[in-house]
């Protein structure tokens, strides 16, 4: 990071910070002082103070210090900072005055996802967007001396969502972690051990899984379904720590987090082992292809979505080799053995009975090139017996989901929701 000089001729520069060991990126300045968020010596980042004229590190001053919570961003308004943390998975905001001082955290409508905190210095409101599982995006006006939210517009659907309610749980997985689960369901839900779930989960590259509104999902949800969002290791929900906790050599922790989701719902009487659908796209399909060829038995329904499921060629095809830091690498005799424990393709077995499969992928995908699924398909088929279904749905003129037209979206999603509400035996609710 460098810095113009206060004179006329702007290319002085000073170097405020030195190398790249460290994320740096500026907030605004208090007076002379840089305020900058970090993660350096704050795996879950921290805001400090740079004096330009005593920019060491040694000499840099807390303004908030690193928490518990991971500090996803730090916007500014009315002379003010707002802090954005993420707590279980979810949107915890809290305002600052610029020597650190916290003078409230704002209240939000429920477990969710916040963003938009931040405005010009002379400002004396703002507004903010919040979503949850159960709550179509809203806006909400915000009064910076007061800490008064005020709804201000909210999307209209012509799904009744007043009937829709989300809780967080939480299980202990078998090596003693403790791993959340956002539930969605119709409110009134009984524990007879009977309702469908749709388990999802993505756990990978510093990615969390954190609550949105999606009408798709609520459609299930309306049937009757319960939505389960499992926020794996892997991403970021608590911070670095939990990434590298199921990256690499931890891999399989991914995986375990996932089964022992599974688990957690049948022993707590959502459901049982004849209603549980999984699904998961990109790295989140490497997720399913793992826990529905190591635990078969679990899972009646399967949906793979553009996945990762070669693990021993991944890095040789289009931008695989930028995976490498995450997965490891089959060229490498260390990583050579565990990624091929666990690679869905090779460790489908003649004889078993899978789960009902639904593969799903696009065939001009050049971030996971459509191969991975055309031979976990072709092996899947060839290898599994039973009565469920093994099918692949390839989409033409598409690739990896970004830029997808909405027609294809909705054909893709009614696609899906057949295959998964025919295979639970859910019936269709007008």
């Amino acid at each position: 990071m460098v810095l113009g000089s206060t004179g006329q001729n702007q290319t002085d520069f000073k170097l405020l910070v030195k190398g790249f060991d460290a994320e740096i990126s500026v907030i605004d300045n208090d007076g002379e002082k840089i305020l900058v968020r970090t993660n350096f010596k704050a795996s879950n980042y921290r805001v400090v103070a740079i004096d330009p004229n005593n920019p060491a590190r040694e000499n840099w001053k807390d303004v908030t210090a690193e928490k518990e919570e991971m500090l996803q961003g730090v916007g500014t308004g009315g002379g003010n900072l707002f802090a954005s943390y993420l707590k279980n998975a979810s949107s915890k905001i809290y305002q600052y005055d610029y020597n650190g001082e916290l003078i409230r955290e704002i209240k939000l409508p429920g477990i969710g996802t916040a963003g938009g905190f931040g405005a010009e210095k002379e400002d004396k409101e703002f507004f903010y967007s919040y979503s949850s599982f159960a709550t179509p995006p809203s806006i909400y006006r915000y009064d910076i001396a007061s800490g008064k939210s005020t709804l201000y517009k909210k999307t209209e659907l012509k799904i009744n969502t007043s009937g829709i309610e989300t809780k967080q749980v939480f299980f202990t997985n078998k090596d003693g972690t403790r791993v959340p689960i956002f539930l969605t369901y119709k409110k009134g839900l009984k524990l007879n051990g009977n309702n469908p779930v749709l388990l999802y989960g993505y756990g990978g590259f510093n990615i969390p899984m954190t609550p949105g509104f999606s009408v798709s999902n609520a459609f299930f949800v309306e049937q009757g379904g319960i939505y389960a969002v499992v926020n794996l290791r892997g991403g970021n929900e608590y911070g670095e720590k939990w990434h590298q906790a199921g990256m690499l050599l931890n891999k399989q922790n991914v995986f375990d987090d996932m089964i022992g989701a599974a688990e957690f719902m049948i022993k707590s009487k959502y459901t049982n082992k004849g209603k549980i659908a999984v699904r998961g796209g990109s790295n989140g399909g490497l997720l399913v292809g793992a826990v529905m060829t190591q635990r078969p038995d679990l899972f009646k329904v399967a949906i793979p979505q553009v996945g990762v499921l070669d693990m021993l060629r991944f890095q040789k095809f289009t931008v695989g080799w930028g995976w490498v830091t995450e997965y490891g690498s089959s060229d490498s005799a260390k990583h050579f053995p565990y990624l091929y424990k666990y690679s869905p393709y090779h460790n489908l077995k003649k004889g078993v009975s899978y789960p009902a499969t639904l593969i799903t992928t696009g065939d001009h995908d050049d971030r996971v090139v459509p191969a991975h699924s055309f031979k976990f398909a072709a092996r899947l088929q060839e290898y599994h017996k039973g009565p469920n279904p093994v099918l692949i749905r390839i989409e033409t003129n598409a690739g990896h989901g970004a830029g997808k037209p909405t027609g294809k979206i909705i054909d893709e999603a009614a696609d899906i929701w057949a295959f998964v509400m025919y295979n639970l035996g859910m019936k269709y609710k007008d």
